[in-house]
């Protein structure tokens, strides 16, 4: 990603939101990212991270922002500490801050991104074959609803 360090403040089509938390924008319709969201929720014992999904208005509007497709999310972000990340590097991220033992997960980071990202790639591509698309967005239970954005 090539954009500037909190560029999305700049963009008036982004509505404001609270960004001094990172921010997880995932697929609300994939049963694998919604899998993903939940196991966020529930091992972030420091309560760091909020979510949203890309089908909601600020997902849409980050991914415009980006450039990506809004009908088709095939990449997770990550927005933490004034940028983004996408691919393997947003998984790496949000493992990374996840503590441990989830973060020895973070040593992922030593394969290259040329090899990461096309194994992700890979994944989103199929994820709904290999893992299901749900007809409706995943939404939190009341314990978690104040984090999701």
């Amino acid at each position: 990603m090539t954009r500037g360090h909190w560029s999305w403040r700049d963009d008036p089509s982004v509505p404001a939101f609270a960004d001094q938390h990172p921010l997880i924008v995932f697929d609300g319709e994939c049963v694998l990212c919604s899998a993903n969201a939940r196991f966020v929720l529930t091992h972030d014992r420091t309560r760091r991270f909020r979510l949203t999904t890309a089908q909601g208005p600020l997902g849409q509007a980050l991914y415009r922002h980006l450039s990506l497709p809004t009908d088709d999310y095939e990449t997770m972000l990550l927005i933490e500490g004034g940028r983004m990340f996408a691919d393997s590097d947003a998984v790496i991220g949000v493992w990374r801050g996840l503590g441990w033992p989830w973060r020895a997960a973070a040593a992922a980071a030593i394969v290259p991104r040329w090899v990461r990202d096309p194994l992700y790639r890979l994944v989103a591509r199929n994820r709904f074959r290999l893992f299901g698309r749900r007809d409706l967005c995943w939404t939190p239970t009341p314990e978690m609803a104040d984090r999701i954005l």
